[in-house]
């Protein structure tokens, strides 16, 4: 594409590279979208009615809490709403219903016509649905809940497959654990930012203005990011000639492939790399979600934090994971450059990291009883190793398929979602008195999901692009023994273990 005048213009305005801005308002897209989706989780707590509980039942001293002594409130909160546990956590689960089933069309889309649209309309389908929530529960009550936080999910499906497009046709190898990391880490950022400030809003206002502050910003950023971000370097207006030359000469092609050959669909799913990074997506987001979804009502319900405090201590596990994530995000990129570790044991690396450090902690917060000290360094230790999974799995799609890294990115992260829909009904049902032991029995599980996952990872995982990458040579490929292995280094044939 020839650079229009105005654009050339333009281009001597901005002093960041637009692959770096570009960057930046993807991890704000992914921001606003994990507080969009955050924000019932602390919401909840001040909708619903808490637990009541009977003080003279044997074993009541060991199996809850008493209330924090930080900003303490009485056990029992004033919610409106008579909703059970586990109506409670069909509740929290219902906005994955929706999120699953729009990922793979979002890759699709994105793949055809570009990342751009298919992210922004998907955030700002979010945002909107996020200022009607008060509307719909007090019209609806569960009912009414339910139905729009699945239609937020159909919104914000779109978001990672979309951005997964983005970052494949705007950012080198050589760059991308650094920038994937950064933009990744929008959801660390945004949990923080979800559960300190609903907890302010919530100390001094109505619950219904989280829904109306959140869903705003949502509305503000595709504002600013429809203008500024393009779908790839060739179609961007005002880009410099020195970041084009440069992203041509790293890239090899700076121009999206709009010819793609249709999805090798078989060809994927058959792929021994490409399931165990299913299987470590699954892993990720079992016990992500339980953290994200249900750690404020652990806080809640079991700690006995105040509204404000909850939000506070909810957020410090999430702050610790962002700065992992962009930490281990440089250290990866430092070690594949160097020679230290190739992009296979490196991606290996960290995403066992990232499953087996979590499982112990998690496990380990759950047998620090009532000391709520112990319990938020345990959990913020927990989230923070959980934050090597932005350099280890999670750019994976990028390295296996870069012409088709929006469909896998979709299928991994669709896939699991399905998780964000069974843990917090499983939670629910599994702790109907929000009981010590109850939970332990939810950490116990979720510790199994992330060991055995991580192991099918670190044995059949490669960071190598994958032959269905080019679908017009699979008949060749297949000729020569099938689409199942991998062109992984002599080097790296070894490199399948943990540590």
């Amino acid at each position: 594409m020839v650079q229009p005048e105005w654009g050339v213009r333009l281009s001597k305005w901005f002093i960041l590279p637009q692959r770096v801005i570009l960057s930046i308002m993807g991890f704000f897209a992914i921001l606003n979208a994990y507080t969009m989706r955050i924000a019932l989780s602390m919401a909840i707590n001040k909708i619903a009615k808490s637990p009541e509980y009977n003080s003279t039942e044997p074993g009541f001293d060991e199996n809850v809490c008493l209330p924090s002594d930080v900003g303490g409130e009485e056990i029992g909160s004033t919610g409106d709403y008579e909703w059970s546990e586990s109506l409670q956590g069909l509740i929290l689960s219902s906005f994955y219903i929706g999120y699953l089933i729009t990922h793979i069309p979002g890759g699709i889309l994105a793949e055809k016509f570009g990342g751009k649209w298919v992210l922004s309309l998907g955030i700002l389908s979010t945002a909107f649905f996020t200022l009607i929530t008060p509307l719909a529960i007090h019209t609806g009550g569960a009912g009414g809940l339910i139905a729009v936080r699945i239609l937020m999910g159909l919104g914000e499906g779109t978001t990672f497959p979309a951005l997964s497009a983005l970052l494949s046709s705007w950012v080198p190898a050589k760059e991308r654990s650094k920038l994937g990391s950064l933009v990744m880490g929008g959801g660390q950022v945004g949990t923080i930012l979800g559960n300190v400030i609903s907890g302010l809003i919530m100390d001094t206002h109505p619950w219904e203005m989280v829904f109306y502050v959140f869903g705003g910003i949502g509305v503000v950023w595709f504002i600013i990011f429809t203008p500024l971000c393009y779908s790839d370097p060739d179609s961007h207006p005002f880009i410099k000639e020195k970041e084009k030359n440069y992203l041509k000469r790293e890239m090899g092609s700076i121009e999206r492939n709009r010819n793609l050959p249709p999805t090798p669909w078989l060809a994927i799913m058959t792929n021994a790399p490409m399931i165990a990074l299913i299987f470590a997506q699954i892993g990720h987001d079992w016990g992500f979600y339980i953290m994200v979804t249900d750690l404020p009502k652990y806080m809640d319900n079991v700690l006995r934090f105040s509204i404000k405090a909850n939000g506070l201590f909810s957020s410090l596990p999430y702050l610790a994971m962002w700065i992992v994530s962009l930490w281990s995000g440089y250290l990866s990129d430092v070690l594949i450059n160097k020679g230290i570790l190739g992009i296979t044991m490196s991606r290996k690396l960290f995403t066992c990291i990232a499953a087996i450090g979590p499982a112990i902690f998690m496990v380990a917060a759950s047998y620090a009883g009532c000391d709520k000290t112990i319990v938020v360094v345990l959990f913020t230790i927990c989230m923070g190793l959980m934050g090597a999974f932005y350099a280890g799995m999670k750019l994976n799609p990028l390295d296996l398929s870069p012409n088709y890294s929006a469909t896998l990115m979709a299928i991994t992260n669709g896939i699991g979602s399905i998780t964000g829909i069974v843990t917090p009904y499983l939670v629910g049902a599994l702790t109907p008195n929000a009981s010590l032991n109850e939970w332990r029995l939810v950490f116990w599980i979720a510790f199994g999901v992330l060991v055995v996952t991580s192991f099918v990872y670190a044995i059949w995982a490669s960071g190598e692009v994958q032959h269905f990458n080019e679908p017009k040579d699979l008949k060749e490929i297949e000729a020569e023994g099938g689409v199942n292995g991998t062109e992984t280094p002599k080097t790296e044939k070894k490199s399948c273990l943990c540590f």
